[in-house]
């Protein structure tokens, strides 16, 4: 399609450029004139919902009503006027993408159609071709009205959007959209909203009125079809399938006998579901464009066919995310995450779970050979299974618009104290307080004992769990890549990470000479089994410590109401070991105890305050404050952070406490900001996902320039990186300042 066939579409689609109606002068109009409205049915008073505003999309609700009558029909459109050099998806987004989706509430009675989609265009985003929009778009919708609806009444009409909005990068959106519309004996129009909606559903692709028929032409498709005319130009297939076609293919057209055909390539993934395959055709026909809505019609050999994806080039799986200023191809980042997944290993936050496998290896070294194997291989599944549970979370959050990243879970109080419960349990289970049979042992002694399937395969899945709150170097960026990808390609990614994290206790299970050098089992390891009690100790106090800084005095009450509780049940549980009827008495207690201490964590574990206040040298991080002290011609250094992850902490101690940073920054007026997402926040998400990051620490240096780009600094910091960027940065706003 052409640039200028595209703003053709544009015109057709009812894409303009004029400015919406002001809600504020609804608002200042209502009064006077809702009765002169109700009663002159030609009379505009715009109904529109407040913007939701984006700097990539503003997005209102439009209703081609003021006031609506029973039984009606009418339309309202999801507006969505998109920044230059963005898109938006249509409903097949193409090679990447996702389609915007309105979910309504609406009052009893009343219905809502589906969207009623314009014609796309193909976005070609190198060397991806995508199906959307740019500029502004609408997407009508139909809204029925009860009979039984009475004059005078309000009907409130409520939507919440979901967009993927895309350039080099992608970032999903939402918002919430309220429109009240008076009922009334007959409807009133808004005229230029009713134009505006009338100009984009006139310009919907219209039925083709004949059928096409769609065969095999050797290892590509033939759509032919009877009713366009041979001189068409620009034309171009958008199936509804997103297994039908290779999007980003050319789609060269050739004359038929009754008029043209297209020659389509067949998707990687080829797969039919049924005969009758729908899409639109765009084409231009004597200088007009038009778009046609077509139902092809396979050859039924076409349904036993199933192409098996082949490995694409390399090319085409690039996708721009940064890394310290480089795009990030498939193979990169599988080669990072698999090495992020080995310096995992190494960071503070999984020092205690390496505690219980090396305890674990020392009871296997004189174990057979095949034994050992085994356990490694179960270790390995547990590291795999845990690592795509949270990878189809984190990807299926992103997908349907909601921002979560790598340690989402440890943003929820209540699953930070559940995790500390667990390590204090754990703790008295390895100093011998318990034994509570097979089933608890596979997360607590036999953990590290014993080496029981089960209590292997627990071992892998408790160690990615406390591995979440790091992100190792390398890691960040393969799992902001992950993120932005189709799934199956991020879930890839997740596996590499997965197989590096795993692979030094695997190694070791399959080398089982190495574990012959360790002492015979003998009382050294009782004592080793208690001592290892204590770093468990010393992670519940941090998580505890944790919840303290997300939910304020209220977390650590409600932490420590866990413990008791649980320490309770377990005591019931070690109990009720004798007559039946005893048993049942106490195992139903500890149901409710269980039950009441849940209740009240989540009644307590409630954030009190906001996390982002300023605190000692550092100063609450908002997109709006980087602008604003940038114009100001001061340098800007912002630590996206939270007191969940360790890395985290660590950089703190080490590096951005020390008194040589601080003076360094104060020397050259380096402003230091902080983000904290130890609670959700959807701004820093957002922001983490501009920067193609899932998760923290991620560290940012912006120059003393308006709108100059941040450099990305590496994931573990120290005192002289940060000292020689603040003095680059000084240099560079010196420099700036001495120009004329």
């Amino acid at each position: 399609m052409t640039g200028d066939f595209g703003h053709q579409i544009d015109a057709l689609n009812g894409v303009t450029t004029q400015p919406m109606a002001s809600t504020a002068r609804h608002r200042c109009l209502a009064g006077a004139l809702l009765a002169l409205g109700l009663a002159l049915p030609g009379l505009a008073l715009a109904a529109e919902s407040a913007a939701v505003t984006s700097p990539r999309v503003s997005a209102t609700l439009l209703s081609s009503r003021d006031a609506v009558s029973p039984g009606e029909r009418f339309h309202v459109a999801l507006v969505q006027k998109i920044a230059p050099g963005w898109h938006t998806y249509w409903r097949n987004p193409g090679d990447s993408g996702e389609a915007t989706k309105i979910d309504w509430a609406l009052p009893a009675g009343m219905s809502a159609g589906e969207i009623q989609w314009p014609a796309p265009k193909a976005l070609p985003v190198e060397p991806l071709v995508n199906f959307g929009f740019e500029g502004t778009v609408l997407l009508p919708v139909e809204i029925s009205v009860p009979a039984d609806a009475k004059p005078g009444q309000t009907i409130t009409l409520k939507a919440s959007a979901t967009w993927l909005v895309c350039e080099k990068i992608c970032i999903p959106e939402e918002g919430a959209f309220t429109l009240d519309l008076p009922v009334a004996a007959a409807p009133v129009r808004d005229d230029a909203a009713q134009s505006r909606i009338d100009a984009t559903r006139a310009a919907l692709p219209k039925p083709a009125g004949f059928t096409a028929s769609l065969k095999a032409d050797g290892e590509a498709l033939a759509l032919s079809l009877p009713g366009v005319s041979a001189s068409a130009a620009d034309l171009r297939f958008f199936p509804y399938s997103d297994t039908l076609i290779d999007h980003a293919a050319p789609q060269p057209a050739t004359a038929s006998g009754q008029g043209a055909s297209l020659t389509l390539a067949r998707s990687s993934a080829f797969k039919l579901q049924q005969t009758a395959q729908i899409g639109v055709l765009t084409f231009r026909e004597g200088g007009t464009p038009r778009a046609l809505l077509v139902t092809a019609e396979a050859e039924p050999a076409l349904l036993a066919q199933s192409a098996t994806p082949a490995a694409p080039p390399a090319a085409t799986l690039r996708m721009p995310i940064p890394v310290e200023g480089a795009a990030l191809t498939l193979w990169a980042a599988l080669s990072f995450a698999f090495l992020g997944g080995l310096i995992l290993n190494l960071m503070p936050c999984v020092l205690p779970v390496l505690f219980i496998k090396a305890l674990g290896f020392a009871q296997l070294a004189q174990a057979s050979r095949t034994e050992v194997r085994e356990q490694g291989l179960l270790f390995l599944a547990g590291v795999v299974v845990t690592f795509m549970a949270l990878a189809g979370l984190v990807i299926g959050f992103a997908a349907i618009g909601s921002s979560v990243g790598w340690g989402f879970q440890l943003q929820s109080p209540p699953l930070v104290i559940a995790l500390a419960v667990v390590m204090t349990l754990i703790g008295f289970n390895l100093l011998g307080a318990f034994e509570v049979g097979t089933s608890v042992a596979g997360v607590g002694s036999d953990l590290a004992s014993r080496g029981g399937r089960v209590g292997a395969f627990m071992t892998g899945a408790l160690a990615v769990v406390v591995a979440t709150p790091c992100t190792a170097p390398f890691m960040g960026a393969a799992v902001g890549y992950a993120v932005t990808q189709p799934p199956a390609l991020g879930l890839s990614v997740f596996l590499s990470l997965a197989l590096g994290f795993a692979l030094p206790v695997v190694a070791l299970s399959f080398a089982p000479g190495l574990l012959r050098l360790l002492p015979k089992p003998g009382r050294w390891m009782l004592v080793l089994k208690q001592a290892f009690a204590f770093p468990m100790f010393a992670t519940a106090i941090w998580l505890i410590w944790v919840a303290s800084v997300q939910a304020g005095p209220g977390g650590v009450l409600a932490a420590l109401v866990a413990v008791l509780a649980a320490g309770f049940v377990v005591w019931l549980i070690g109990v009720s070991r004798g007559a039946g009827r005893i048993r049942l008495a106490t195992s139903a207690l500890a149901v409710l105890v269980a039950l009441g201490a849940g209740w009240f964590v989540l009644q307590s574990a409630v954030p009190e305050a906001n996390t982002q206040a300023k605190v000692g040298d550092t100063q609450a991080w908002s997109p709006e404050r980087v602008v604003a002290l940038q114009a100001e011609g001061k340098p800007v250094f912002v630590n996206f952070t939270a007191a969940w992850c360790i890395t985290c902490l660590a950089n703190e101690r080490v590096a951005l406490s020390r008194q040589e940073v601080k003076d360094a920054f104060a020397a050259n007026k380096v402003v230091y900001l902080k983000a904290d997402w130890t609670n959700r926040n959807s701004q820093i998400a957002q922001a983490l996902a501009e920067q193609g990051r899932a998760g923290v620490p991620l560290y940012l240096f912006y120059p003393a320039v308006k709108g100059g780009q941040a450099e990305i600094l590496p994931q573990l910091l120290t005192a002289d990186m940060l000292v020689a960027a603040a003095r680059a940065a000084g240099r560079d706003a010196r420099t700036a300042a001495s120009r004329p």
